[in-house]
């Protein structure tokens, strides 16, 4: 008997997760024998469920949720013995794994994809004993997406991060970095790394446009300049996502990471606090079997 799990995040998409999810069971039931919905509460939750459906050998899960929601199913996921097809319904505010995955943002598109059952495989990041499917980020800029409120990510959308990263280069105190990868080490003063697994960061698709969801590498950038005339300066190549040719940024292909800092610094991994430094990470390559659009 077939089966599959959706897992809701009823907070997202401005509360109208309710309203897509009837049309979202219908489509499903017309595939599997059984249809199961778990609803989250809290932090940890939707880890949990995934965790449950690879337990009891789900053939498929589902997100109805943001980039928060799919980053805990890919930790419930992570290098379990059984690990269902995932499928996408994206309420969130950016949506950058689907954006990657070229799955539409509109729900309802969305659900009409997984009756297609066209199927990619696709890497997911380790970092330390957690997991993450897009970007992590060391920096002053990434920590200021923590103060971004639900408010604000509810009326500006992924111009909200804009305008609190915009805030935080103000500071522009550079920091000390050691950067481990695959090629050799990396030291010096930076002010923002962003190791990225998609095109997609925070909404914006140029930042590495040949970035692949199942290449095997963290594209990894080393800005080590945040002056305003740089900023000015990187704005049109950073438009054709041609920033990487800049001498004031490191442009690191890598399948691992490893960095460490003498000062106090966390990583942002996905869009949320981490832990401090030092870490390590490395791509898991096609780790994931993924629902996406046929062509």
């Amino acid at each position: 008997m077939s089966k599959v799990m959706i897992i809701i995040n009823p907070s997202s998409g401005r509360e109208k997760a309710g309203k897509i999810l009837p049309k979202a069971e219908k489509a499903l039931g017309d595939i599997y024998d059984e249809v199961s919905v778990r609803q989250t509460e809290g932090e940890g939750d939707a880890t949990d469920f995934a965790k449950e459906a690879c337990e009891k050998r789900f053939d498929a899960v589902i997100s109805m949720g943001g980039d928060g929601t799919v980053n805990e199913i890919v930790n419930g996921l992570g290098e379990q013995q059984h690990r269902p097809i995932f499928g996408i319904i994206p309420l969130g505010t950016v949506n950058d794994f689907a954006r990657s995955l070229g799955i539409p943002l509109n729900p309802n598109t969305a659900i009409e994809i997984l009756k297609d059952m066209h199927i990619k495989e696709s890497d997911i990041g380790k970092i330390n004993d957690r997991y993450f499917m897009n970007v992590l980020a060391v920096g002053a800029i990434a920590e200021a997406t923590y103060n971004v409120s639900v408010d604000q990510k509810t009326h500006l959308g992924s111009f909200a991060y804009f305008i609190e990263g915009a805030k935080a280069m103000i500071k522009k105190n550079p920091f000390p970095l050691t950067v481990e990868h695959d090629q050799g080490r990396w030291m010096g003063e930076a002010h923002l790394l962003i190791a990225t697994m998609t095109n997609s960061v925070g909404g914006f698709e140029q930042l590495a446009p040949e970035a692949e969801v199942n290449d095997g590498k963290l594209h990894t950038f080393i800005i080590k300049d945040l002056s305003l005339p740089f900023i000015v300066k990187i704005i049109p190549s950073l438009m054709k996502g041609e920033i990487k040719g800049h001498d004031e940024i490191e442009y690191i292909q890598t399948s691992k990471l490893n960095l460490s800092t003498t000062d106090e610094l966390a990583v942002n991994i996905d869009g949320d606090e981490g832990f401090l430094l030092p870490f390590q990470s490395n791509v898991l390559h096609k780790h994931l079997r993924l629902f996406v659009p046929g062509n």
